[in-house]
Order: C-alpha cells, then structure tokens, then sequence
C-alpha cells in the first residue's frame, strides 16, 4: 500500500472516531410537571452533575486509547518502510 493510501485510511479512521464521540446522550423521560417544582438537592445536583462529566469522559478516554493504537501502528509502517527502502 503506498504511503498516501495509508494515511488517507488513517485520517479516516480517526475522522470516524471523533464524530463517534460527538454522537448525543440518550434523551431520559422527563416526568410530567407539579405546579410547584421543587429545588433539586445538593446530592442530586452533585450526581447529575457527575453523570455528565462521565458521559463526555468515557468517550474521550476511547479515543485516547485509539489515537495510540494508531500512533503505534503508524510507527511501525514507518518502520517497516524505513528498513524497505534501506
């Protein structure tokens, strides 16, 4: 494969990565409204607030682990062209 073909699949892949992470939280039911909401508590602010930074933090970490999947793979093609080319 030559060298342009492979980093255009690279780029592709990693295109493919980042809008798959881009991709919306799943929409919870809401219940229906009282005439008065009340106050959401500390504890419930807390944990909502930590569900948040996990769902943007789950997929961050997936692509962490691709990106140096893909570094690795790029150094060895590298490599593999390097010692083809001596």
């Amino acid at each position: 494969m030559r060298q342009g073909d492979w980093l255009a699949m690279m780029v592709g892949v990693v295109m493919v990565g980042l809008i798959s992470c881009g991709q919306e939280a799943p929409k919870t039911s809401v219940p229906a409204a009282t005439s008065s909401p009340a106050a959401p508590s500390k504890s419930a602010m807390d944990s909502a607030g930590q569900a948040v930074v996990d769902s943007i933090k789950a997929p961050l970490d997936k692509s962490r682990a691709v990106e140096g999947t893909l570094e690795k793979a790029a150094g060895k093609t590298a490599d593999t062209v390097k010692d083809a080319t001596q």
